[in-house]
């Protein structure tokens, strides 16, 4: 399997319904296929179809208890046959899971005899189920036996015809269960529970749950001890995680954004202040993360340089392991992530507490894996981020390292006062006119085969996720490049009609980011502008009012509306971009 959303009930009426509204909420974590299997009088019954679930509908009958899952592909094909549930021989277990099982062949030797109807991991689990069930004839004890069993990070929820609950077991890949008056409920994402309860318990690595409608018990599946996880209770609301009115939800949460910084400069000082003081005390200091945090991480770099002289050293999650060397006991790995589940990010931390590093997290969803395993945590409190491209996530996470580089100085103020000018300037770019006018840039150019977007400083790692946005929702070629490596190859790569974006901000980059865009000018390039005033050799100008320090967080808004509207002139889903899914829990 892959990257995946679950979501079942234990007692309502119609769970088939409020399944299939749940895995709708859970779109966005895969769309290749999706499933639901329900009880019915004598047996269970399925329905599974290819495309996206958005428009489908169900016609399975009314049932009390279910369970459903939207999938990515990434082990077997997009079929019908390896969409979940997988049924088992007998027709009364199914299975729906989220991971890779990394020993699945080995595993497989041990059905014989069993029929497998399509080529996914997952199907392999549910006879095992099966095999283990007919030993001794109890749910919970086959399905901990067999999640011993798995190696990988999964997560597995079993429903059968005879048992008056759900089983469910993980490692790595989140579950979460609702608790409901009317129910209990459990699924891959916080935000798909709102509607239903703000009650929820994170379940932990190597934990199995008994499930039903009245009662959770919850084991660690390697000891059998029972444990006794905290409730918590999750201050989003179901509105927050929805449309409003938008027609996606990128364009949604990129509006969302003038909210979520004034959260952070409001809020989020005294946090940073702590970091700040943890940052002091280190002997070193790595920024982990992957994607779009990552830049997120690189333009930390150059602020905490700029601003305090202070060296971060910015690592990709996969690459981290590779800095081993360099980290122990004095050192300070400070992770990234909107999710708090990309496994790169989760094992890169793992590796630095297992080498005696503090660790502290900036992420997004409260209960999250990251947010569990860390030391210490500030949450972004950006919202429910449901677009695949990250877009305030993003922001936040830019901000609150602002703040933190200025409290090493003691010049948090003067960052509130930048975050509070990049606000403002958002607000001008969130302008109807200067949407439209955007709109008919991307319109201009959505034919273009390729796009390179050029900065320096801070904003080489602004060209680098305005890039990643591009591609991500555009499928147009795009690349970010530091300007002054132009003349190291990348201008060759430049011919008539090829459209560069430029960041020109009012910082010490600005005349050396003109010179390269020179370069490219000479060789019939065509100059997109985004700068705090107009230059002549702009063929095209995005005004973003100057902020000081925190100008990064105008201009990539600027490429993300950007992005939107290629993703929009190109015919495509912003929201749904092929090949993609939100928060990639397997490796």
């Amino acid at each position: 399997m892959g990257m995946c959303g679950i979501f079942a009930t234990t007692n309502d009426k119609n769970s088939a319904q409020t399944i299939l509204s749940g895995l709708k909420k859970l779109e966005y974590r895969g769309y290749d296929s999706w499933g639901i299997a329900v009880k019915s009088r004598s047996k269970l019954r399925l329905q599974k179809q290819i495309g996206k679930i958005s428009v489908s509908q169900t016609s399975l009958p009314q049932s009390s208890m279910g369970i459903g899952h939207t999938r990515w592909a990434t082990h077997g094909g997009v079929t019908v046959a390896n969409a979940h549930p997988h049924l088992d021989c007998t027709g009364k277990l199914a299975l729906i899971h989220n991971g890779i099982v990394d020993n699945y062949e080995n595993l497989g030797k041990k059905i014989k005899g069993h029929q497998l109807l399509g080529q996914t991991d997952s199907e392999i689990i549910v006879h095992l189920i099966e095999r283990e069930l007919t030993k001794t004839q109890d749910l919970l004890s086959a399905v901990k036996k067999v999640a011993r069993m798995a190696a990988g990070f999964n997560a597995f929820v079993v429903l059968h015809q005879d048992y008056p609950y759900l089983v469910a077991a993980k490692t790595g890949s989140p579950l979460v269960i609702g608790l409901a008056k009317r129910g209990n409920l459990l699924s891959s994402d916080v935000a798909s529970l709102l509607s239903h309860t703000r009650r929820v318990i994170f379940l932990e690595d190597r934990q199995i749950a008994k499930i039903a409608p009245s009662e959770v018990r919850i084991e660690n599946y390697t000891s059998s001890k029972e444990v006794k996880p905290p409730i918590q209770t999750i201050d989003w609301t179901a509105k927050s995680a929805a449309k409003t009115g938008f027609p996606f939800f990128m364009l949604k949460e990129i509006y969302d954004q003038p909210a979520v910084l004034t959260k952070i400069a409001e809020s989020k000082v005294k946090e940073a202040r702590q970091l700040a003081n943890s940052i002091a005390k280190a002997k070193n200091v790595f920024a982990v993360a992957c994607g779009t945090a990552s830049y997120a991480a690189l333009a930390g770099q150059y602020l905490f340089a700029r601003i305090a002289g202070q060296p971060v050293i910015p690592a990709i999650g996969s690459e981290f392991y590779y800095y081993g060397g360099a980290i122990g006991t004095r050192s300070l790995c400070l992770a990234l992530s909107q999710s708090g589940e990309t496994i790169d990010t989760l094992q890169s931390v793992g590796f630095a507490k297992s080498r005696g590093a503090r660790t502290v997290s900036l992420v997004n969803v409260r209960g999250s894996s990251l947010d569990r395993l860390s030391d210490q945590t500030i949450l972004l409190e950006a919202g429910p981020e449901k677009a695949v491209a990250s877009t305030k996530a993003f922001l936040a996470k830019v901000a609150i390292l602002l703040l933190t580089a200025s409290a090493l100085t003691r010049k948090t103020p003067r960052a509130v006062i930048e975050i509070k000018l990049a606000v403002r300037a958002i607000r001008k770019i969130l302008s109807p006119g200067y949407q439209k006018y955007l709109k008919k840039l991307a319109e201009k150019f959505k034919h273009a085969g390729s796009m390179f977007i050029l900065g320096r400083g801070v904003s080489y790692p602004a060209a680098l996720e305005a890039a990643l946005k591009i591609k991500e929702v555009s499928y147009i070629h795009a690349e970010g490049f530091a300007a002054g490596e132009l003349k190291h190859g990348v201008i060759a790569l430049i011919n008539q009609q090829t459209p560069c974006l430029v960041f020109a901000p009012n910082d010490e980059t600005y005349s050396d980011v003109i010179s390269g865009a020179m370069e490219v000018k000479a060789r019939g390039g065509i100059i997109i502008g985004i700068s705090h005033k107009p230059n002549p050799l702009f063929d095209y100008y995005l005004p973003v009012a100057d902020s000081g320090n925190a100008s990064i967080l105008g201009n990539v808004v600027v490429a993300q509306c950007l992005a939107y509207y290629l993703a929009l002139a190109r015919g495509l889903d912003p929201d749904m971009p092929r090949n993609l899914a939100k928060s990639v829990t397997v490796k």
